[in-house]
């Protein structure tokens, strides 16, 4: 007698829509499973459970409503990757057909009594609960569950191991490239043709190899230009008046620094530029986008021309009466934020701009060598 047969009623047993196959010479299956059935058929390890008799880590609750608005707001064209998970339990499947290559699909059928162990997606399954309780219509959307027969804490404590010990994230320039939710990545990608000196940006990576034609990062362009028009949200919004004077501060900007000038020429190598002035680094680059917010504050209307000041400054790394201890440490370009603000106060004070309250105490430790 099968399982199926076992069962008295359907309410006995969940049955799913499965592919079958082999890894590691053992059984796993993967699922179409509906979004509503997933908070109630996956249970999470209690926080309170010594983490040796744990298999997966303590839920990160702060990541949650994130991403449950994301599945919300995102509904129509969202893309959450599988769920992964143990099932302690007798499970039988049911092929289409017992040969060929339809031997391979079927129905997965498993005792509502059988113990479901989640292995890699914990954060998901609380995100699609709480999206849930805001947007019941997705209880019909699917996801895909690979099913894996337990074999004891010891085997699930692996799968976490080897699921996760080769996860890479994703570079922040990489996401702001790959980002076409976000309106203030898409602004600063369209911003790039725009700017002669961002023409050729590094789009993947957060740094640049030293040999690199390339002169700043995405990621770098990104942050400099938050700070240029002040925002601090983790998504922040921008209009199209910023947009406008976002680009026209960084041209500014690269009409009034010659080297920028001669790399986008072709008369001197990006590369050669980087290994002798701070200015072709991520931390002026943050430094003078805070410079033009500052500007915009105080000079609205003769920002341009306070800009031309730009051009007396020595941006040579040698220079280290200018950048030791602000934008340099030991000889070597830093970007902490005690450094960014030094070397801001060092742009703002060549410009004449005042300094805030914060910036002061700064600046008079830096003065006292604290």
């Amino acid at each position: 007698m099968t399982l199926k047969q076992k069962m008295n009623t359907d309410s006995d047993a969940f049955e799913f829509t499965a592919l079958r196959g082999i890894q590691a010479g053992r059984e796993y299956y993967v699922a179409m499973c509906p979004l509503k059935l997933i908070p109630t058929i996956f249970v999470f390890n209690e926080a309170s459970i010594p983490a040796e008799l744990r298999a997966q880590r303590v839920l990160n609750k702060a990541r949650i409503p994130e991403m449950a608005s994301y599945l919300v707001n995102n509904n129509s064209n969202y893309v959450f990757s599988s769920i992964t998970a143990s099932i302690d339990g007798d499970v039988e499947f049911i092929p289409i057909e017992k040969k060929g290559i339809k031997s391979k699909m079927g129905q997965l059928i498993v005792p509502m009594n059988a113990r479901f162990l989640i292995n890699d997606g914990q954060h998901r399954r609380k995100a699609i609960e709480e999206a849930l309780k805001l947007k019941p219509e997705l209880n019909s959307e699917y996801i895909s569950v690979v099913f894996y027969l337990d074999a004891g804490l010891k085997r699930s404590q692996q799968m976490f191991s080897d699921l996760n010990k080769h996860a890479i994230r994703t570079t922040k320039s990489l996401n702001i490239l790959y980002d076409h939710r976000d309106p203030f990545s898409r602004s600063i990608r369209g911003m790039l043709s725009q700017v002669p000196i961002f023409k050729d940006t590094e789009l993947e990576k957060t740094s640049i190899s030293s040999k690199s034609t390339k002169v700043f990062t995405l990621n770098s362009i990104y942050s400099a230009s938050k700070a240029l028009l002040g925002k601090t949200n983790k998504k922040p919004v921008i209009n199209e008046d910023e947009e406008t004077f976002m680009v026209d501060y960084w041209n500014e900007i690269y009409m009034n620094i010659q080297e920028w000038q001669d790399i986008v020429d072709g008369t001197a190598k990006a590369y050669d530029i980087r290994g002798n002035y701070v200015h072709v680094h991520g931390i002026l680059l943050h430094a003078l986008g805070m410079l033009g917010h500052s500007l915009m504050s105080e000079h609205p209307k003769q920002w341009k021309s306070k800009l031309k000041a730009l051009n007396d400054i020595n941006w040579e790394k040698s220079n280290k009466v200018n950048w030791e201890g602000r934008a340099m440490l030991g000889g070597r370009l830093t970007k902490v934020g005690m450094n960014i603000t030094l070397t801001n106060n060092f742009l703002k004070m060549k410009l004449g701009l005042n300094l805030t309250a914060k910036e002061k105490e700064i600046e008079n430790k830096f003065d006292r060598g604290v």
